[in-house]
């Protein structure tokens, strides 16, 4: 195989891990957007009379409908739990950590292929130019 074949499977292998970097960084972007979601947005239970509830969010609540439910039977208190939360924020970081590795590894490896690609030209033109001043 030539230096040249080997260079150009190297970028693309390199494209590659990026790319897949790339994806991971995306899932763990939608994980918190998710987890955000499930913190910041009102919404609705069903009771058991058949009817719907509106409740306030996780997060921005002074105490009433999501907080303090328990205590009084609410509907609206295991609705969205705090562990179910948590768990989509805790699955993120794993996902964000291996896909920073992967787009950092992909995106350094090609970088340095394109940089030793350059010190070759350069090294050629530069053993041109001394075999032309010799003759």
């Amino acid at each position: 195989m030539r230096s040249r074949e080997y260079d150009r499977e190297f970028r693309e292998r390199a494209t590659r891990i990026r790319d897949c970097g790339s994806g991971l960084l995306i899932l763990g972007a939608l994980l918190w957007g998710w987890c955000a979601i499930l913190l910041l947005t009102d919404y609705t239970v069903e009771t058991n009379r058949g009817g719907t509830r509106e409740c306030a969010s996780r997060l921005f609540t002074e105490g009433g409908t999501a907080n303090e439910g328990v205590w009084r039977g609410d509907y609206c208190a295991d609705e969205r739990d705090w562990p179910e939360a948590l768990a989509v924020l805790g699955l993120s970081i794993p996902v964000s950590l291996v896909g920073t590795a992967l787009f950092t590894t992909g995106h350094v490896s090609r970088r340095l292929s394109g940089h030793s690609q350059a010190m070759r030209e350069l090294d050629k033109l530069a053993d041109e130019r001394e075999k032309r001043s010799e003759n």
